[in-house]
């Protein structure tokens, strides 16, 4: 329902008929050029191919297969009635010269996606254990070639990095006396959790490490060297995990979020410690 769409309106500007000829649609994000519509010799503006452009690239993002009119129907009624906070005219160059602007083209689209996923991505509640993973039992595969770390107290033979902190925190990992033993969660090892991100679509996250004390706890543990705007949802998402997990049977599992600046910082000596220094997301 466009009616209910939220969104902040977009500035009407008024061009030059200069700037009105050429009407150039470019990506919001790599800047490259996506459509481009131009005046008839009469000096109409075809509109209808700017509703398009927009309807096909919010099925395309969304994998939307079908019902082009539907979305192209939308897209038409949303444009002229609210997209700039009042009623304007589609025939209009100076319209589809506003359309061209990043503000308005982002709007559009983002606007779209949000509602959309609203529609698609529902939390059921509820949760079961269908199975288990076993580190022991993951087939040897291959990783980028860079930097690594021999470890002691893992199953794999190589702590492979994606930043120079996943290398540091596992050898901390080797050297906690309360540590039994950890292992760099590798796509390999298939331990990922479905998350709704930031633009309300589902996606998936993949935790940094897993952890075994001494005492049989097991940790799951998120490093982070500059947080992003999916953190506090991944987190959301991987508290509720371990909740559940430990609803349904008997275990300690636990999980911890390790930034950069705060694990260089104070320098825990051992993972006790850094368990009870560490609280962000905890509540």
């Amino acid at each position: 329902d466009v009616a209910t769409m939220e969104f902040q309106a977009v500035e009407y500007r008024q061009f030059d008929e200069e700037q009105q000829r050429e009407i150039v649609f470019r990506d919001v994000l790599t800047g490259e050029v996506t459509h481009i519509t131009v005046l008839d010799r009469a000096g109409a503006a075809d509109y209808r191919s700017v509703i398009g452009y927009f309807a096909r690239t919010i099925m395309s993002e969304l994998k939307l297969v079908g019902d082009y009119g539907v979305w192209y129907g939308k897209v038409k009624e949303f444009v002229p009635e609210r997209l700039f906070g009042r009623k304007v005219a589609l025939e209009s160059a100076n319209t589809l010269r506003n359309l061209s602007e990043v503000a308005a083209t982002r709007t559009v689209l983002e606007t779209f996606r949000k509602a959309i996923n609203r529609l698609m991505v529902q939390d059921k509640g509820g949760a079961e254990i269908l199975d288990s993973i076993k580190l022991r039992r993951t087939r040897p595969f291959t990783v980028k070639d860079q930097g690594y770390f021999i470890p002691r107290k893992s199953l794999f033979n190589r702590i492979v990095g994606d930043s120079r902190l996943e290398l540091e925190f596992a050898e901390f990992l080797d050297r906690c006396d309360d540590v039994a033993a950890y292992a760099k969660n590798y796509m390999a090892v298939g331990f990922g959790l479905d998350y709704v991100n930031a633009h309300g679509e589902l996606a998936r996250y993949y935790p940094d490490f897993v952890v075994r004390l001494t005492n049989g706890r097991r940790v799951v543990v998120e490093t982070k060297g500059r947080e992003d705007l999916d953190v506090p949802l991944k987190m959301a998402r991987l508290k509720q995990w371990c909740e559940d997990v430990n609803a349904l049977q008997d275990a300690e599992l636990d999980f911890v979020y390790v930034d950069e600046d705060g694990f260089r910082r104070y320098s825990p000596k051992s993972l006790a410690q850094l368990l009870s220094g560490f609280r962000e997301y905890k509540g």
